[in-house]
């Protein structure tokens, strides 16, 4: 499993988060695939591109998962 921080930022937009770990090639990819329901935040699919992602929470897609860390 992969891990991201946040750094200084409370939280991440799932689809910026997609593409900083490059699950996806772009910006615009990663929001094709979130609308199409491909990607899934805590084990529940997730289908808001913009989707605050925060501490603690763990995102899949393709069979890769993302914890993410503060």
């Amino acid at each position: 499993m992969q891990q991201f921080s946040l750094g200084k930022h409370p939280h991440v937009d799932l689809c910026d988060l997609l593409k900083l770990e490059g699950l996806t090639e772009s910006g615009a990819q990663a929001k094709i695939v979130i609308d199409a329901g491909e990607v899934a935040v805590d084990g529940k699919i997730e289908t808001r591109k913009r989707c605050k992602i925060h501490a603690q929470q763990v995102v899949s897609f393709a069979g890769q998962s993302i914890q993410v860390i503060a």
